[in-house]
């Protein structure tokens, strides 16, 4: 009997690009730390985190803002791993999490708890977005399942869950009280300013467990880009690798949307355009990983500029902006191929 072998071979364009957008996602999240009511230089940051700066400088690196430039980091390549797995399950650039409806959910199992239970505490607040999450993706997966799962009819059914689920948050915050409406509010903006030690570290540990879980599953996820038919040829079962995969994915967006509230459109926008850059023929989870972490934490520093000048402006609120501004040109771009094809007349 013949033993399987894995190929572990990464193209050499697919790895340079990936390091050099990790650079990026490194060299922001630094350059975040030296920003803020207190700023740093480049030197005193590097002298705290080395343990040899000012008392308060130590204070102000390692305790209050070296925890979200980790965060940006990391939370940035989960939403990238999180549509990558989307976008490669459904064969549409269109699947994502925060698309599909999930961060939704999310969004609905907190306005509960804050409105209705009265209840803001960050943990429970944390556990809400998660369980929220989980059963949206299940109610989706339920409803899109007709003899299995296809990645077209996932995508509308989340859509319409999404909007379902938003009808009904508005209608909670529009009964709610003023300061129970403003901690919602401040929570759906999805800012990683108030991240700590405390949050962080748990977050990181599951991060780990899913990032390991993506690996495991990477190779299955190559097989079912090729359709399914090609996958179960290959020797994939495609329906339980399909759940085990929309788990992994849900997850990614639980745990940020958990920890940060809702960051949107990182994951739809990363993977597409790593893979541009790449030029790889399907979408690269390494990749998609260090695109998510250059975007948000590009889009964290560019929101400590804004606040210099300005106010403060949650992170959620620019990547909403620029995953706005992709979307419009997607749909653009898509029709035009239409056209091209003779698809659409």
């Amino acid at each position: 009997m013949q033993r399987r072998r894995f190929s572990f071979r990464i193209p050499a364009r697919l790895m340079v690009v990936s390091l050099i957008l990790f650079a990026i996602a490194l060299c922001s999240a630094t350059w975040a730390i030296t920003m803020g009511d207190y700023p740093l230089s480049l030197g005193q940051v590097i002298n705290a985190l080395a343990g040899t700066g000012e008392k308060f400088q130590l204070l102000v690196v390692r305790e209050w803002r070296l925890p979200v430039a980790i965060a940006a980091v990391v939370f940035g390549a989960l939403l990238g791993i999180g549509g990558a797995i989307f976008q490669s399950i459904t064969r549409n650039p269109l699947g994502s999490p925060d698309v599909i409806g999930f961060d939704a959910g999310s969004y609905t199992a907190v306005v509960l708890v804050i409105l209705v239970l009265g209840n803001t505490h960050y943990w429970s607040i944390a556990f809400a977005a998660i369980v929220g999450g989980i059963v949206t993706a299940f109610a989706v997966y339920v409803l899109a399942w007709r003899k299995g799962v296809q990645g077209f009819r996932l995508i509308i059914v989340g859509i319409g869950v999404s909007a379902m689920l938003s009808s009904v948050n508005a209608y909670l915050i529009t009964r709610a009280d003023v300061e129970d409406a403003m901690v919602v509010g401040f929570w759906s903006a999805g800012s990683i300013n108030r991240i700590t030690w405390q949050s962080l570290l748990p977050s990181l540990v599951i991060a780990a467990v899913i990032i390991v879980a993506a690996i495991v599953l990477a190779r299955s996820l190559r097989f079912m880009e090729m359709g399914d038919d090609v996958a179960t040829t290959l020797g994939v079962k495609t329906n339980s690798t399909r759940l085990a995969l929309i788990v992994v994915g849900v997850a990614t967006s639980a745990l940020v949307t958990a920890a940060a509230g809702p960051i949107s459109f990182i994951a739809l926008v990363a993977p597409q355009l790593a893979r541009r850059l790449t030029k790889t023929p399907g979408v690269s989870l390494v990749a998609a990983a260090a695109m998510g972490s250059a975007l948000l934490s590009c889009a964290h520093l560019l929101s400590l500029i804004i606040s210099s000048f300005y106010r403060t402006i949650p992170v959620g609120l620019l990547t909403v902006s620029i995953g706005g501004c992709y979307m419009i040109w997607l749909l653009l771009r898509e029709t035009r191929r239409q056209y091209r094809t003779g698809t659409i007349r």
